[in-house]
């Protein structure tokens, strides 16, 4: 099979899964603030998906840009399929069946409501990645994918490989730069003068939701196109370090301004627009030397995307059990840590498990009987 040459970035792969792990803990503490953001502890954790943006942006760039004279359209997305739809399904299923245990109706006002076949069918629809409208919403909260909330993150992600090999793989730099600059004008004029104050948003079928998904992706992806590009190779010591602690840094940062919600919007925009590509370029250009800290990373990188996409259907069980016990009084404090503690540790463990025992071979098997040889 074609076979890249490009180099391997193991503090990249690292960093992706610190940003995935900061994303459980965010999902996990968001269960107290309902919503009610200035009380989210980790408060900005859900811009990791921007980074994973940039770093997406930046790793099909390296990997691609230089192999189009022997790799087909079709090897292409065959090459994606592979990569996330393994994980997509298995996402899809656990949210499918811990669906019915997730049960609060104040919280998930469908869930009592959804027959079984529907589920199935959403279910079903979910392994395609093809996203759901309300009239298939089968908890409530007008996800595109209700089983599996984040995976609104990968429909963006296959926009931009679509638009990546038939449009912006072909483009001149400057084309790019040109882009790049424009969608961050539009990315900081929303960041500020939105009416939410942050860049959270992205995940319904609907106009709004869709506007700020777009938003989201285009700035992060070409900046990261355009990283891989024009970056000059470098040696930063201790890069992994460095960028895990701006990194956690970042993503915890108390919300910002008050009342002034466009304080929050622009940190946030100055976030994505320079903190994330800057982190990407430092992780590209270290080395990690250590052995045990190269385990660390690869362990990381391993777990990072079957972490995010397989995690929050144990989310929806602790929400749903924080809102009728603990925000009731009938639970402690001490006993919400507890099954917090519970929820990450299982998180982490099914993640593992999921990509030696599952997802792994399967890839193996589908490259082997999918990909070209060479």
């Amino acid at each position: 099979m074609i076979k890249s040459t490009n180099k391997h970035f193991e503090i990249l792969d690292g960093l992706r899964g610190v940003a995935a792990i900061i994303v459980v803990l965010f999902h996990i503490l968001e269960a107290f603030a309902l919503g009610n953001r200035p009380d989210q502890i980790i408060n900005h954790g859900y811009l990791a998906v921007d980074f994973f943006f940039v770093l997406s942006g930046f790793v099909i760039g390296y990997a691609y840009d230089n192999r189009w004279d022997k790799m087909t359209l079709t090897e292409f997305f065959k090459r994606r399929i592979i990569r996330l739809q393994p994980m997509v399904i298995i996402g899809s299923i656990i949210g499918a069946v811990t669906l019915y245990a997730q049960a609060s109706p104040e919280l998930f006002p469908l869930i009592n409501d959804a027959p079984i076949w529907k589920v199935l069918v959403v279910m079903v629809i979910g392994f395609t990645m093809i996203p759901v409208g309300q009239s298939m919403d089968v908890r409530g909260w007008q996800e595109m994918y209700p089983l599996n909330g984040p995976g609104w993150t990968l429909f963006f992600e296959y926009i931009a490989y679509t638009v990546y090999a038939f449009i912006l793989r072909k483009l001149p730099n400057i084309i790019l730069i040109i882009l790049a600059v424009i969608a961050g004008a539009l990315l900081m004029h929303y960041a500020v003068t939105g009416e939410r104050g942050d860049m959270a948003g992205g995940w319904a079928l609907n106009e709004t939701e869709l506007k700020i998904g777009f938003i989201r992706l285009t700035y992060p992806f070409l900046s990261g196109l355009l990283l891989s590009r024009l970056m000059k190779p470098t040696h930063i010591k201790n890069a992994f370090l460095w960028c895990s602690l701006i990194m956690t840094v970042v993503l915890s940062v108390p919300r910002i301004g008050g009342e002034q919600i466009w304080m929050n919007g622009l940190y946030e925009g100055l976030v994505i627009l320079i903190i994330f590509p800057l982190i990407v370029y430092i992780g590209a250009n270290g080395e990690i030397k250590s052995n045990k800290t190269k385990k660390v990373a690869k362990f990381l990188g391993d777990i990072s995307y079957p972490i995010y996409i397989t995690h929050y259907p144990l989310i929806y069980l602790y929400t749903a059990w924080v809102f009728d016990e603990v925000l009731k009084g009938k639970a402690s404090y001490e006993m919400a840590f507890v099954y917090g503690a519970l929820t990450f540790i299982l998180s982490i463990l099914i993640a593992w498990v999921a990509v030696k025992f599952y997802d792994e071979p399967l890839r193996k098997w589908w490259s082997s009987k999918w990909l070209k040889r060479s």
